[in-house]
C-alpha cells in the first residue's frame, strides 16, 4: 500500500512546487515593476522572484511531502569535489573568450588587443576577475535557483531520467524567465526569435549545470557556475558584443550557442551524465517504489 502512494505524493510535490515558483515569481515581478516601478535590473525586483524556486523546493520537502534534504546536494564536498569547483568558476570567462573569438572570426567583433604581447589589456583582465570574484560571493544567492531546478525537480521528473528529465528542466526553466523578455530586462527585436535561441541556450545550460551537480554531489558547484553565466559569460558578452558593437541581444546569445553545445556534446556524447552521481527520489526509495 505505501508504494501505492508514493508516487501520487511525489506528483504533488512537483505540483505544488511548479505552482509556487511560477505563480510566486511571476507575481512579484508584475508587482515590484507594475506596483512598485521598480528597474527590472534592481535587485529588490530580481533576489525574491529568482530565489523563488528554492523557497518552493523547501516548502515541498519540508511541508508537502515531508522527505527531507537528504538527497539535495546541500554539503559542499570541497575535498572531493574541488576540480569540479574549479570548472564552474573558470568555465564561464573560458566559454566568453571561446564566444568572442568566434565572433572575431565571423567579423562582428574588433578585438583591442592593446596589452603585453597582443593580449587583452590590464584593465579587462581586472575586470573579468571582478566579475569572476562577484560570481564567487553572488554564489549563494543563485542557490536559490539550482536548489530548486537542478537539486529538486529535474531528478522527479520522468522518475529521474536523465535525458528526459533535463530536457523537461531545461524548457521548464526557460518559460520561467519569459516575462524577463517584456519589462525590460532583456530586449529582443523579434521576441519570437529571441524566446527560441534563449530557450536553447538554458537547455544546454541545464545540461552542464547537471553534469556539475551529479559529477560533485553538491548544489553549490551547480550554483557556483550558475553565478558564473550571469555575471561572467553573459556580462562580457552583453559589455562586448551588445553595447560596444550594437549586435543586440540575440547575436551573442547565438554565438554562444556554439560552445555550450561543444560541451555539451561532449558531456553526452562521452555518457558522462549517465555514470554521474544519480540522484533518485528519497519519497520514492523509501517506500520500494524505485524510478521509472
Amino acid at each position: 500500500m505505501l508504494v501505492n502512494h508514493a508516487k501520487p505524493v511525489a506528483r504533488k510535490g512537483v505540483t505544488v512546487f511548479l505552482v509556487i515558483s511560477f505563480a510566486g515569481t511571476w507575481l512579484w515581478l508584475l508587482f515590484a515593476r507594475s506596483g512598485l516601478g521598480l528597474s527590472p535590473l534592481h535587485p529588490l525586483l530580481q533576489l525574491p522572484g529568482f530565489c523563488m524556486p528554492g523557497i518552493a523546493a523547501v516548502v515541498v520537502r519540508r511541508w508537502i511531502t515531508k522527505e527531507g534534504f537528504a538527497d539535495a546536494g546541500l554539503k559542499l564536498r570541497l575535498k572531493v569535489a574541488w576540480r569540479y569547483y574549479v570548472m564552474a568558476w573558470l568555465g564561464p570567462p573560458l566559454i566568453a573568450a571561446a564566444t568572442l573569438a568566434l565572433a572575431a572570426v565571423a567579423g562582428l567583433w574588433d578585438p583591442d588587443l592593446s596589452g603585453p604581447g597582443g593580449m587583452p589589456g590590464t584593465k579587462e583582465l581586472v575586470s573579468v576577475l571582478g566579475l569572476m570574484m562577484a560570481a564567487l560571493i553572488l554564489t549563494p544567492l543563485y542557490s536559490g535557483e539550482e536548489f530548486g531546478w537542478t537539486s529538486y525537480l529535474r531528478p522527479r521528473l520522468f522518475g529521474g531520467r536523465t535525458v528526459p528529465s533535463a530536457v523537461a528542466t531545461g524548457l521548464i526553466w526557460a518559460v520561467w524567465h519569459f516575462p524577463l523578455a517584456f519589462i525590460g530586462y532583456v530586449e529582443f527585436t523579434n521576441v519570437v526569435i529571441g524566446l527560441a535561441v534563449w530557450t536553447l541556450s538554458f537547455q544546454l545550460q541545464e545540461v552542464m549545470l547537471l553534469w556539475l551537480y551529479q559529477r560533485s554531489g553538491s548544489v553549490w558547484v551547480a550554483s557556483l557556475a550558475h553565478a558564473g553565466n550571469n555575471m561572467v559569460l553573459f556580462l562580457i558578452l552583453g559589455e562586448t558584443l551588445d553595447e560596444t558593437e550594437g549586435l543586440g541581444a540575440v547575436t551573442p546569445m547565438l554565438l554562444t550557442l556554439a560552445p555550450l553545445a561543444v560541451i555539451c556534446l561532449c558531456i553526452v556524447g562521452g555518457r558522462r551524465l549517465s555514470r554521474g552521481r544519480r540522484i533518485t527520489d528519497p519519497l520514492l526509495a523509501r517506500h520500494g517504489a524505485g524510478t521509472d
